[in-house]
Formats: C-alpha cells, sequence, structure tokens
C-alpha cells in the first residue's frame, strides 16, 4: 500500500536535501515559500472542512425537501381524491337541483291554471248572479237570498215562497220565480245544481211525513221535478237532498230564526268531472333522490 505523504514534509525534505549546496540568501528565500505554502495548504484544508460541512448541510436539506415533497404528494393526493368526489357529488347535487327546479316549474304552471280557472269560474258567477237578481222583480227579491262562496253560487229561497204551509207541494206563487232561476240555470249547462231542503226543529204532524227529514227531502225533491218537468232541466244535472234541521243558519228559539232556517237552497257548482280534469293535469311529482345532500 502506497502510504499518503503531506506537502510541507516533501517541501521540507526538498529544502533539507538542497540547503547544503545553496547560499543564505537562496535559503531564506526557500524558508519564506515554504512559509506561503504551509499557510496555504493549511487555509485550503480549513476551506475544505468548511465545504464539507456545507455540503454536508445540504444533503441534510435536500434529504429534508425530500420527505417535505413526499408529504406534500401525500396531501395533493389526498385533496385530489377529495377533489374528484366532491366534483361526482356536486354532479349529483345539480341534477338533483335541475329535476327540483322542473317540478317547480311544472308546479307554478299547474298554480297559475288553477288561478286562471278560478278566475274564469268567478268572472261566470258573478255574471250568473247578475243576470239573476236582474231578472228577478224587488217583491222577489224578498224571498230570494244570492250568495257567490268559495266559487259556489247559493240561491236560498223562503219556504213562505215556495210551498204551501207544512207542505211539499210548490205554491202558484213560486212557479214564476223558479222559472226565472231555471233559464239561468239552462244558460250555464256546464254546472252541476243541488237543491237541499232546511227545516226548523219544530217537528212535522203530517201522518204521510215522518220528520223533518223527509219534509226537507220531499220540498228538495218538488224542486227538482219542477225543473225538470216544467222548465225542462236536465235531469242528469239535478240532485235532490234533504239536510232537516241539522243545517241552521240562525236561531231556533225565535220565530224570525226559525223562518230563515226553513228554507230551500239551489247550490249552483261547476261539475265534478271539470274538478277531475284540473286533479289530471297536476303535475306528477318525480321520486325524491335518494341522496340530495351532495351539494
Amino acid at each position: 500500500m502506497i502510504k499518503r505523504i503531506s506537502v510541507p514534509l516533501l517541501l521540507m525534505s526538498g529544502i533539507l536535501i538542497t540547503s547544503c549546496g545553496v547560499s543564505k540568501k537562496t535559503h531564506q528565500a526557500l524558508q519564506t515559500q515554504y512559509t506561503d505554502l504551509s499557510e496555504k495548504y493549511r487555509q485550503s484544508e480549513l476551506d475544505l472542512t468548511e465545504s464539507r460541512a456545507r455540503v454536508k448541510s445540504l444533503e441534510d436539506q435536500l434529504e429534508q425537501e425530500r420527505k417535505n415533497n413526499a408529504g406534500l404528494r401525500e396531501a395533493l393526493a389526498r385533496l385530489q381524491g377529495t377533489l374528484d368526489n366532491s366534483i361526482n357529488q356536486n354532479t349529483q347535487g345539480n341534477v338533483n337541483i335541475s329535476k327540483l327546479v322542473d317540478e317547480i316549474n311544472a308546479s307554478n304552471k299547474y298554480i297559475q291554471h288553477l288561478v286562471n280557472t278560478k278566475q274564469k269560474s268567478d268572472s261566470l258567477n258573478m255574471v250568473l248572479t247578475n243576470n239573476l237578481t236582474r231578472s228577478l222583480s224587488r217583491e222577489e227579491m224578498q224571498d230570494v237570498d244570492v250568495q257567490v262562496l268559495k266559487g259556489v253560487v247559493y240561491i236560498s229561497l223562503s219556504d213562505n215562497m215556495l210551498y204551501k204551509s207544512g207542505s211539499y207541494e210548490i205554491s202558484d206563487r213560486a212557479g214564476e220565480t223558479l222559472s226565472k232561476i231555471a233559464k239561468i240555470i239552462q244558460d250555464y249547462k256546464d254546472y252541476e245544481v243541488l237543491i237541499e231542503g232546511n227545516t226548523d226543529t219544530d217537528p212535522i204532524s203530517k201522518s204521510n211525513i215522518r220528520n223533518n227529514w223527509d219534509l226537507s227531502t220531499l220540498r228538495a225533491s218538488s224542486v227538482v221535478q219542477a225543473l225538470q218537468n216544467q222548465y225542462g232541466v236536465d235531469p242528469k244535472r239535478l240532485t235532490a237532498g234533504g239536510r232537516g234541521e241539522y243545517n241552521p243558519i240562525a236561531d231556533n228559539s225565535t220565530a224570525e230564526g226559525k223562518a230563515r232556517n226553513r228554507r230551500t237552497q239551489i247550490i249552483i257548482t261547476p261539475k265534478l268531472d271539470q274538478f277531475m280534469e284540473l286533479i289530471d293535469k297536476a303535475p306528477e311529482t318525480a321520486e325524491t333522490p335518494a341522496d340530495t345532500t351532495a351539494f
């Protein structure tokens, strides 16, 4: 193995070898040269040591940066996964929102359709009411009350005007008034007509009438048959019903209240199939998505 010989040792050996054959001046010059080289060598050793330290520090920093970079890659991968999942969920959320918007738009159209239909119905009812009230005389208006409630026309006829006392037979006096009502009913063929009889709480004392239920129903039936047989109203549009004493509009403890309760109402409403048609036109409700929280 070759041994490493330091530079100062070689220089010193050379000087010693040559010092015997040189002058003092030359010796001093070589000594000075030796000293300079020794200082430079020492400085080089220091610089080398410092450089190695810097290299070691840079290598440590590089290793730390590599570790940091690996951690950043892992964090980036997690973030990318989260972002991809969020995008997928948001896409599903956008689909759900789109379906919801479509349902809202369909519902709004249906609501507007109902509003327009109601407005049309209200307008027709007001025309019907005005036509009827204009056709009745002042005397007839004392026994006839016409109201429009929630889109339905109620024509209330007093007991005294319609029937003979304690009977379900229609009086001659009622004929002219019924004819005017029948004319209005005929003009509005898209409406159903319910005839509803009502009584006060006084019990009936007729052998052929069991109670107020019978009396109220028989009176309603008499009006229905008059509208059909005498005034040509289609019987398919007519319904007769009795409510007896169980639908009062006034206190039965007074004569005035009893007189108000003894009444027959002609109730004019749009046909049931028209309402069913509206229901059929209602927008279908879409199935609720399994997960609507993705957004």
